[in-house]
């Protein structure tokens, strides 16, 4: 579906996530101007490169495959965009840098992660092959990604199944509780885009963007939210499913969305953006 898009991720946009998920070490070295800043983006998948682990296609609206060698797999509720990337090239050098990003869609989204306090880089937390990572296959077209636009009134929830029963994975959010959104969100996705460097933990993105041919379409997913304390301390594991749901807030309120996911009545529909992945038992 979007095997031609480049994907990125946000790390650090939501206010208490990463010290959660034992990762806010991973980032003492990255320098940020204010303390609400991300800490930096990250590549989960680079199209039309032939190697390497990103080269992989890690998206599903169904399934969630689990690596072989760890017990640690925990659902990222998030909400992703998919925006088209505006380049402007340097008469002089040919040069190619991000001049804008457009905001076309947005939907619910698993930034599903392995725990690995000694990664090198966050990327390998993120795609180890196909089903990695999850993507609703129904999205809603954003009117404007400011102020006043469709996507400030949704909200994101989350949820863990397992043996007939159902917890709260994610604390129930607002979108625009983000520590970054609209226009900041943008113009600090472009900046890290264009300058951000082989660093610790992070990756040069300018040197992904040309490898990858410059793709025109990247889905972004801008931050997981905090977990509860349910979700803080249960991973995922074979025949489990996993829910993120990105809903209006004005159309639903969050006892509705949780006797909808308990009774498995959640479907896409007007005002619902819907992931559900059945970890794989095999």
């Amino acid at each position: 579906m979007f095997n031609q898009c480049i994907g990125f991720g946000v790390a650090g946009n939501f206010a208490g996530h990463l010290e959660q998920a034992g990762e806010a070490a991973d980032f003492v070295t990255v320098a940020v101007k204010e303390v609400t800043q991300p800490k930096a983006i990250f590549p989960f998948y680079l199209p039309n490169i032939n190697s390497g682990l990103l080269a992989t296609y890690p998206l599903s609206s169904t399934n969630i495959t689990p690596p072989n060698d760890a017990d640690n797999l925990q659902i990222e509720p998030e909400v992703a965009l998919v925006c088209d990337v505006i380049y402007s090239t340097d008469v002089n050098d040919g040069h190619q840098t991000v001049s804008a990003l457009i905001p076309r869609q947005f939907g619910a989204y698993n930034d599903c992660s392995i725990r690995k306090p000694h990664a090198k880089k966050i990327s390998e937390k993120k795609n180890w092959g196909a089903n990695s990572k999850g993507i609703s296959d129904h999205l809603i077209t954003i009117d404007h990604f400011s102020v006043g636009g469709v996507l400030d009134s949704y909200r994101i929830a989350s949820f863990h199944c397992r043996d007939g029963e159902i917890h709260r994975y994610g604390e129930e959010s607002a979108v625009i509780g983000y520590s970054y959104f609209h226009n900041t969100l943008l113009d600090w996705i472009i900046e890290r885009m264009n300058h951000q460097q082989d660093v610790g933990p992070t990756e040069n993105i300018a040197e992904l963007l040309a490898q990858s041919q410059y793709p025109t379409q990247a889905v972004i997913s801008i931050g997981a939210t905090r977990y509860t304390p349910y979700g803080e301390t249960h991973f995922l594991q074979k025949g489990d499913t996993s829910i993120v749901v990105v809903y209006d807030g004005n159309r639903y309120n969050a006892e509705e969305i949780m006797q909808m996911a308990s009774t498995h009545d959640l479907a896409n529909g007007e005002g619902l953006s819907v992931l559900i992945q059945q970890v794989a038992t095999v």
